[in-house]
């Protein structure tokens, strides 16, 4: 297994995973509290990367991030370097490849939660910020970490995504799932393989723990 390729898509993998925590909590909290009736529309762009190719997204990321967009020629003013085929380039597309992965879990946990005690937070005179943080989250523990840990998972395992928009740079862009295709494309089967029963024994991992949480979790909350 290639070690660089390793530390890279773990650090890719808990930063995504950071940057989705910060993202997901408000916005699942926003769509499962909402009354607001065009909040189907943003569930469905939330849901989009579960259903889109991973190529056709990757094509649209690579075209909103590239050197001839307001973001990629922002990004290159500033920095003096590309914003595609870098690891910045790859932790945007990684967010929001994993974005529903995250959202999902926590609009189920949220949903679980009794809306009595919100309604008690806000006659205690509580904004929605306090009772997200202080009622809500609380009592979604199992759907919180859920949500981490298949965020971190998909991440993991990208590989459309990833190559599109990340190219195939060691040390930069170059993770796991890219490494076994070079392994195969190499016709080194032997380094393909020992990589891929470590992923596949890292994906057995994650379900167990997720299908546990949702077992333990089953009287509050549906996945």
């Amino acid at each position: 297994m290639d070690g660089e390729a390793l530390a890279l898509s773990l650090r890719l993998a808990f930063a995504t995973s950071a940057v989705l925590l910060a993202v997901s909590i408000p916005l699942a909290a926003w769509i499962t509290f909402t009354r607001k009736r065009w909040v189907a529309v943003v569930e469905a762009i939330v849901a989009l990367p579960i259903v889109l190719p991973p190529t056709v997204l990757g094509f649209y990321l690579l075209v909103a991030m590239g050197a001839q967009s307001p973001l990629g020629r922002w990004w290159v003013d500033v920095t003096g370097g590309p914003l595609v085929f870098s690891f910045q380039g790859l932790l945007i597309a990684s967010v929001l490849s994993s974005l529903p992965f995250a959202v999902q879990p926590l609009v189920a946990a949220f949903s679980g939660v009794d809306r009595r005690l919100l309604e008690a937070s806000a006659v205690l005179g509580r904004g929605w910020i306090f009772a997200v943080f202080k009622v809500v989250l609380p009592l979604s523990r199992a759907g919180l970490v859920t949500a981490l840990v298949l965020s971190f998972a998909h991440t993991v395992g990208e590989f459309g995504v990833v190559l599109m928009v990340g190219g195939n740079i060691p040390g930069s862009t170059r993770t796991l799932s890219i490494d076994i295709y070079d392994s195969v494309q190499s016709f080194d089967y032997a380094a393909a393989g020992v990589t891929s029963v470590a992923l596949l024994g890292f994906s057995a991992v994650v379900l167990t723990i997720v299908y546990s949480l949702r077992r333990r979790g089953d009287r509050r909350w549906v996945m």
